[in-house]
């Protein structure tokens, strides 16, 4: 008996629509992209339950006739291409005619369509693949696309989808994407009868980019156009300030579609370079116009990938473009282009991010520290067992947001003792960045910003468990942070842990969130960046996160937020100051991150590496 069969037609089909259809979000993507390629330029998406009860896309597109509406629902009926040349040059964003038969496979499917030449529409009734009905209706021109009860018939799918937030985010996400490339195009995202986004059509692209990014980034974001061989870059990119953790704010599209590019974030980290911090990434807008023939499409179930047939020039295209973007932008603020004359906001934002921000030392616990630390700099090496006298005595007589009310630290083994780094006589600092002390007969290297991460971190932890409102700084202005649909529910879970650690953050409606109050550690640096990576990392770890894991992530930003940087010029005081404080930590030697704050070298290893005698 033979074991190998040929698969019942509606269980192929249920097979084949898990490539296409994986969540709601990927039935809105397409029929987002079927709408644009029918030529609307008015597009309303209703959501109920984050797509679990209903999805419905309609457009004043084109529309199709009865007997085009029949052949639509099966599959790989298509009116995009014709022949096999045409696979090589695809100028649609739809065209494997996989969509629409992959949705009814998985839903109860309803399609209303007319074209300008039919006097009716046709309506036509699909239940898990099945034809149900096919009748004549009344209808403007254009399509509406209806999916109920999605994955109705495949429960095995339905119970891995996610909460209705979560879902629902990733549609807004997905409506987003796609908005940012047609700005000529007017988009209506509803969920539960209430208006989520409303962008309408505009030949104005910078104005979509800000409507979609958030209106704090207007002032922040610098054109881009540069064109090459390979591609024709353009689009903008947004200032080092408003970088991000993580890359889901960098949006491109190849020929108008938007894409997932490995390749493409590393040319444009490599255009950066320099100007983020490790661990970081840029927000940016990036549109590649390649020639159709020269790019494949084809390469991924749901479109989300290409392959470039000239990638290296590709990818060198976008590095260059972003360059001559920061070179561009120095020539506005420095006057060199004639006739241009940049605005005080462009000059100041792009100093600013050509410059460290400078570090907190106005703060009257760090000068108090500063100046008591300056007059132990002259003085002759102590032993260590003065050194942990006299660091005891500090701990002792310091400020209480200066000392973590934690359990005392286990005695340090070898050298590592009480004072270790006070008692260290600087010599100076190695490219703004490393801080060079000579102790004992050891030579020590010590990261100013690892070292400062690690004392802003404990300062934290001490104001997270005192609750000393003293330690917080109310800001004069009150400053607004918009986020992004899947982030906004996070952030709204994680308030009053936030306000526990010494925040004020109050949730305004819809994505916005006030910010009224923040730690004194942090009251000199820029608060919204730091908002919305700590949303961010909230929403990325789900809707039920360990709160305790949670916490002690925001605490870790805060307290990178809060550090100076590498690059950052130190004086002498400042200097002495920072391992002052830096002694007065629990964990002194590791940053939160786990990095070590310091590298040291014995006089014997030296004169064993430069081969003196001993």
């Amino acid at each position: 008996m033979a074991s190998i069969r040929v698969l019942p037609e509606i269980l192929s089909n249920q097979i084949a629509a898990g490539e296409v259809v994986e969540r709601p979000a990927s039935v809105v993507k397409e029929l987002l992209e079927n709408a644009i390629d029918a030529k609307s330029d008015r597009i309303h998406v209703e959501i109920e339950q984050g797509g679990r009860s209903l999805i419905r896309v309609g457009d004043n597109g084109q529309g199709m006739g009865h007997d085009d509406a029949l052949l639509a629902i099966e599959r790989y009926a298509t009116s995009k291409i014709l022949s096999e040349a045409d696979l090589s040059s695809i100028r649609s964003l739809g065209f494997r005619g996989e969509a629409l038969p992959s949705i009814a496979a998985v839903s109860k499917f309803s399609m209303v369509t007319r074209n300008a030449a039919s006097d009716a529409g046709t309506e036509i009734i699909v239940e898990g693949g099945k034809i149900k009905a096919v009748n004549q209706t009344g209808a403007p021109p254009g399509t509406m696309v209806s999916a109920r009860q999605l994955f109705f018939n495949t429960p095995a799918r339905r119970k891995f989808l996610k909460t209705v937030n979560t879902e629902m985010g990733h549609i807004s996400e997905i409506v987003s994407c796609i908005a940012l490339a047609r700005s000529d195009i007017s988009f209506r995202l509803i969920h539960n009868s209430k208006t989520v986004k409303d962008w309408p059509g505009s030949a104005d692209a910078f104005e979509r980019v800000v409507d979609v990014l958030g209106s704090d980034l207007r002032d922040l974001l610098y054109p881009l156009d540069h064109e090459a061989a390979a591609a024709r870059i353009s689009g903008w990119i947004a200032d080092p300030s408003a970088s991000r953790s993580s890359t889901n704010r960098i949006y491109m599209y190849v020929n108008g579609r938007f894409v997932r590019d490995r390749s493409i974030i590393y040319a444009l980290a490599e255009g950066f370079r320099g100007r983020l911090m490790k661990g970081r990434f840029p927000m940016a807008v990036l549109f590649l116009d390649i020639p159709h023939s020269e790019v494949d499409v084809n390469v991924h179930p749901a479109k989300q990938e290409v392959r470039f047939f000239k990638q290296r020039q590709v990818v060198e295209a976008v590095r260059r473009a972003v360059e001559n973007a920061w070179q561009q932008q120095k020539n506005r603020a420095s006057g060199r282009q004639p006739g241009v004359q940049p605005t005080a906001t462009q000059v100041e934002l792009f100093e600013k991010s050509s410059q460290q921000v400078q570090p907190p030392w106005e703060s009257p616990d760090f000068q108090t520290s500063a100046a008591s630390a300056q007059a132990s700099v002259s003085e002759p090496p102590r032993t260590y067992a003065a050194a942990a006298d006299s660091a005891n005595t500090a701990r002792s007589v310091a400020p209480a947001a200066e000392k973590p009310s934690r359990p005392e630290p286990q005695p340090q083994t070898g050298m590592f003792s009480m004072g270790y780094f006070s008692e260290a006589l600087i010599l100076g600092q190695f490219r703004n960045t490393y801080i060079i002390c000579e102790k004992s007969d050891e030579l020590l290297l010590v990261d100013q910003h690892a070292a400062h991460e690690r004392i802003v971190y404990e300062r934290l932890c001490h104001f997270r468990k005192s609750h000393d409102t003293a330690a917080m700084q109310r800001l004069l202005m009150p400053e607004t942070v918009e986020l992004r649909y899947r982030e906004a529910p996070a952030m709204e879970q994680l308030l009053p842990e936030l306000n526990a650690m010494g925040f004020e953050i109050e949730h305004f409606g819809g994505e916005t969130f006030v910010v009224k109050a923040v730690p004194d550690v942090l009251a000199e640096r820029e608060i919204a960046p730091l908002v919305t990576d700590m949303a961010e990392t909230a929403e990325n770890l789900g809707a039920a996160p360990d709160m305790g894991r949670l916490v002690d992530q925001c605490l870790v930003l805060m307290a990178c937020h809060g550090a100076i940087r590498a690059g950052q010029a130190l004086g002498e005081k400042e200097m002495t100051a920072l391992l002052k404080q830096l002694d007065a930590c629990d964990n002194p030697f590791h940053c939160p991150h786990g990095r070590p704050t310091l590298i040291r070298w014995s006089v014997p290893y030296l004169e064993k590496n430069f081969r003196r005698t001993i």
